[in-house]
């Protein structure tokens, strides 16, 4: 059977998460419906990662087997037209068998978006979390640097977490400020995840920008890790998975 990635994009807000539950709708069960309808028979997808309720993709990618061949370019179109308004398949690629979203995942890219500012822009509340203060960028720069290597990110997890070590890898963590829409951007860039951990990692970052954290703070979360020494769990509404890396090469097949 042929094997195929998709890659697809949501608005999470009306969304339980990507992980089927039963308490509610999930970006799992309409690409199951979808993928279903249109090869004619079950199927079920595979996730790359479980996304929160509220939490946005903008490159999700799922695994799957399908009965028979389409072109690339035409499956987005087919499972577009029975997709709901606020999820879209981007594209399709063919890969090799043994190919999973999942474990294949050589990192991921995650942007936090926070709206600051005396007043709220109800344009950006369903992707940005807003905050009345002004953070200062540059202390929230200096932060997120400190993230960036190998540490143990257990100061950064939630419970509820089943992991078998805290230890993860950061390429890269990075803050800007979007002059046009004055929206700051936390980018974070990584081997593989906590729960909760870029939502944590991005309060922490926040309320170092707010003067309630130093770096030396910063550094004692990672040489005495403690959950409630860092900054908060920010909101789900503004994260948004932008982007997994593949080894495409390795994996995938010329239509």
């Amino acid at each position: 059977m042929p094997t195929i990635a998709i890659v697809s994009e949501y608005d999470g807000t009306d969304f339980v998460g990507y992980q089927i539950q039963d308490n509610g709708r999930s970006v799992q069960q309409v690409l199951n419906e979808a993928v279903s309808e249109v090869y004619k028979t079950k199927i079920n997808v595979t996730g790359c990662s479980r996304t929160d309720a509220g939490v946005h993709a903008r490159g999700h990618v799922s695994s799957l087997e399908v009965p028979f061949y389409i072109p690339e370019d035409k499956i987005p179109l087919a499972l577009n037209c029975l997709l709901p308004d606020d999820c879209s398949v981007k594209k399709a690629i063919y890969v090799k068998a043994g190919f999973n979203a999942r474990f294949e995942s050589l990192g991921k890219r995650y942007i936090y978006r926070i709206q600051p500012g005396r007043t709220r822009s109800p344009l950006l509340d369903r992707y940005a979390h807003y905050v009345k203060a002004e953070p200062d960028i540059a202390l929230m720069q200096k932060a997120a640097s400190l993230m960036v290597g190998e540490h143990d990110f257990a100061s950064f997890c939630a419970a509820g977490g089943s992991q078998k070590t805290t230890v993860r890898r950061m390429f890269a963590v990075n803050v800007r400020k979007i002059p046009s829409t004055g929206i700051i951007e936390i980018e974070v860039q990584g081997e593989a995840f906590l729960y909760n951990m870029v939502r944590i990692m991005s309060g922490t970052i926040l309320y170092a920008g707010l003067g309630k954290l130093t770096e030396d703070d910063i550094r004692d979360l990672f040489e005495h890790p403690d959950r409630k020494n860092a900054g908060k769990t920010l909101p789900p509404e503004g994260l948004t998975l932008e982007e997994v890396y593949y080894d495409w090469s390795k994996w995938r097949i010329a239509d």
